[in-house]
Order: structure tokens, then C-alpha cells, then sequence
């Protein structure tokens, strides 16, 4: 999460509070002058002095080992029983337990197909059950930037234009339809060509 570039405790701050301990300002003064608990700098201060700058940083919340977790073999048996059966976790969950022995609550094969990408059906492969291909998004940094452009074939527009140049039922709108690029009648025959130009 980004913080305010102003805000007391960014790493900057961290650090200005680090630098400032490093002078020999009590820990208990610069906590009573940023207004903040003597605990916080103190913390802070350990930090920088054991690991340098990158110790200011924000560290991760997620634990270092999750002994409790599910074994990936059976994380990746349920993973085959969604792509073959398409089932939703409760239902998963009951027939692990009816069919293989294996207890799972369902919030768990949740958080197992949320895992490996496949808790939404809508993201396999009806028949096969594959993952579908990821949708490709086009980002543009300014607004009114190009973001679309559609591309369609006109495929029988005459040499020098149709109707729409000449007008309705003018000799040249007639002519145009009748031999040339884009009429899909180029060489058609020499009797129709002859017809076409009387």
C-alpha cells in the first residue's frame, strides 16, 4: 500500500527518525517530538542498524512456514477432480470424503482452487477443462490515447467507388458493377462485359 510522501513513518521518515537517533538524540525525544509511542523509533532504529536502509521498509505480514497447510498432493488431487468434474468446493470436499477419505472443509478446497487459478468455472475449458487463455489488456498512460481500432473488410467496393460515388442508376454505377477489382466478377465473360458497357 502507498502511503502519503509526506506522512511521519514512510521509509524516508523511518529514516529521518534513524539519522536523528544516530546524533544522540534520545529515543524517548525524537518518539515525543514526531508524536509518536518511544516504542516505534526504537524499532525502527534496530532495524536500520542491523539491515541498513532496506531494514525501513515495509515487510511482509504472511508468515515465514504455514506447518498447517494442505500437502500439494492433495491440493493437487482436488485440482483434478475440478478440471474433470467441475464441481464446487462443497461438493468436492463431500466427495473427497465419500469416495477417497480425504477430509477437507470446503472453505480449504476453496482456498486451494483460488490458489492454482480455478475457482472460477467461467476460466476452463468447458470439455477439457484447461485453463482458458488470459484476457489481454491494453493500457494507454494518457487519456485519449488510441484503445480500439476496428478493422472490417469491404469486399466488393469497385475500382473508383459504387453507387454511392456515381449516384442511383446512373451508366457509371452500372458499369462499376459489372467487371473490375473488388466486384468478384473480374473477367467474368466477354458477353457480360460487352452488355455492361452498352
Amino acid at each position: 500500500m502507498a502511503g502519503h510522501p509526506n506522512a511521519p513513518l514512510t521509509p524516508e521518515g523511518r529514516r529521518r527518525l534513524c539519522k536523528r537517533g544516530a546524533r544522540g538524540v534520545p529515543v524517548a525525544h525524537v518518539a515525543a517530538e514526531s508524536g509518536i509511542s518511544r516504542r516505534c523509533p526504537a524499532k525502527w532504529y534496530a532495524r536500520w542498524r542491523a539491515h541498513g536502509e532496506s531494514g525501513l521498509l515495509d515487510h511482509s505480514s504472511r508468515p515465514a512456514t504455514s506447518p498447517a497447510r494442505t500437502n500439494e498432493d492433495i491440493a493437487d488431487f482436488v485440482e483434478a477432480l475440478r478440471r474433470q468434474t467441475k464441481y464446487g468446493p462443497a461438493r468436492l470436499a463431500a466427495d473427497l470424503q465419500r469416495l477417497h477419505g480425504v477430509t477437507l472443509a470446503p472453505a480449504t478446497v476453496h482456498r486451494i482452487l483460488v490458489r492454482r487459478g480455478i475457482n472460477r468455472l467461467r476460466d476452463l475449458d468447458p470439455p477439457t477443462g484447461e485453463q482458458l487463455r488470459e484476457v489481454i489488456r491494453y493500457e494507454h498512460d494518457r487519456v485519449g490515447d488510441l484503445v480500439h481500432v476496428d478493422i472490417k473488410k469491404l469486399g466488393r467496393v469497385p475500382q473508383g467507388g459504387g453507387w454511392r460515388m456515381h449516384g442511383v442508376g446512373t451508366d457509371a454505377a452500372r458499369a462499376s458493377k459489372c467487371i473490375g477489382p473488388g466486384t468478384g466478377r473480374v473477367g467474368y465473360t466477354y458477353l457480360h462485359s460487352a452488355l455492361c458497357t452498352q
